[in-house]
């Protein structure tokens, strides 16, 4: 393998998990060190021709009531450090690599997939030093990882989540020239360390997991120019399924209903993303909704959120959560911005923002910001601002 992970290595054994390899089906849940989660990476692919199945996850993903159950499913236990049998007989899935979902709308669901489909970047890659900030197991985790594991000269850099503060340095010790990580990510590390932030030489910047705003794509053009920048549209069912190099927010309307060979069949109905993925997990078959919402503006679309969470009834009147959003975000001194419906009398619902400042501001301020550039049921009538931007284990915002 040409390939190396800086801070780590992928010359890892399949014994590192403590049970041999003679195990047909097995669920590892590894804590911090994300470079022993590549060893197991490296040490499934080639050690063993994916002959086993294969569950990663870190124990946020699982959490310890669920464990067993994995047992009982037939899946012997690998959980820190220890591997425990499996409870029950399972016919195993040779070659199946399992993800578990974010949870974020309930508790995470198994999703089985390839490490064929998990390998969504095809042809000649220029070389580059990647910095994954994911947790392992995670979807974009395995992206970051079989794309070094399919690429020559594609090298991962890991940063342990525990220690997200420090992974720009992280990075500058070990000339890493591309990232890739949430919006969130992005304006957590833009807001707490920018002169840090702006000596990073990259080429490459990636977003997904979350909608992207043309606020944060203009900020991280400015601060790489020479950077390739690209947002993707990715979740455990449908795999990778938009990628949009442009750097404008959305994709191009142009793209929906279109019909191109190893590309996803994209619509818009009833105001919800449906997608025809040819990289998506096993039985994700044909156009599926996605459970995101989806709104059609000139020659973008743009993903605003989950259906049923975005709009905000005021007395009768629809609020877009996502618009009330892109409006704070416009304001100089925002750096972040949440949207939320709040319950109250008669109206039924008001409109309630939690923001983080880059600078201080008043309250009124924004306040007179937002009421010249929306309707008066759409103001935000409460305004909260936070110290700093709550991040999940996922990397996405937690509020």
């Amino acid at each position: 393998m040409d390939n190396r992970v800086v801070a780590g290595t992928f010359d890892g054994t399949w014994a590192q998990l403590g049970h041999g390899g003679d195990l047909p089906s097995v669920a590892a849940v590894l804590a911090g060190s994300q470079q022993a989660a590549a060893a197991t990476v490296a040490a499934y692919v080639s050690t063993h021709d994916a002959r086993t199945e294969l569950l990663l996850a870190s124990p946020g993903r699982v959490p310890v009531e669920d464990r067993e159950q994995l047992r009982r499913d037939g899946f012997a236990l690998v959980d820190d450090g220890v591997t425990r049998p499996p409870i029950a007989a399972r016919e195993p899935d040779p070659g199946r690599v399992w993800l578990l979902t974010s949870g974020t709308t309930g508790r995470p669901k198994r999703v089985p997939h390839t490490l064929a489909g998990l390998t969504t970047v095809a042809g000649e890659q220029p070389p580059r030093r990647w910095l994954c900030p994911y947790t392992p197991g995670a979807y974009a985790w395995w992206q970051v990882v079989t794309l070094s594991l399919a690429h020559p000269g594609q090298d991962v850099v890991f940063a342990e989540p525990e220690r997200d503060a420090e992974w720009p340095t992280l990075a500058l010790d070990h000339d890493v020239d591309a990232v890739s990580g949430t919006p969130t990510f992005w304006r957590q590390a833009l807001l707490r360390d920018p002169e840090r932030m702006a000596r990073l030489p990259l080429r490459q910047v990636t977003l997904g997991g979350e909608p992207v705003d043309q606020a944060v794509l203009d900020r991280l053009a400015a601060l790489y120019p020479a950077a390739r920048i690209s947002w993707i549209y990715a979740s455990s069912e449908a795999g990778a399924a938009i990628a949009v190099h442009d750097g404008l927010a959305g994709f191009p309307a142009v793209w929906l209903g279109r019909e191109v060979p190893d590309r996803a069949r994209l619509e818009v109905r009833d105001g919800e993303l449906h997608v025809a993925s040819p990289v998506g997990a096993a039985g994700f078959d044909g156009l599926r909704p996605t459970g995101d919402r989806a709104e059609i503006h000139g020659d973008r679309v743009h993903v605003t959120g989950r259906v049923g969470t975005d709009e905000i009834n005021v007395g009768g009147s629809k609020v877009s959560a996502a618009s009330v959003r892109a409006v704070l975000l416009a304001h100089p001194a925002v750096a972040w911005a949440q949207v939320r419906g709040r319950r109250a009398p008669v109206v039924g619902q008001l409109v309630s923002a939690d923001v983080v400042l880059t600078r201080p501001a008043e309250i009124a301020e924004l306040t007179a910001w937002s009421a010249a550039r929306l309707p008066e049921h759409a103001v935000p009538r409460r305004l909260r601002v936070l110290d700093a931007i709550p991040l999940r284990e996922s990397l996405k915002s937690d509020a």
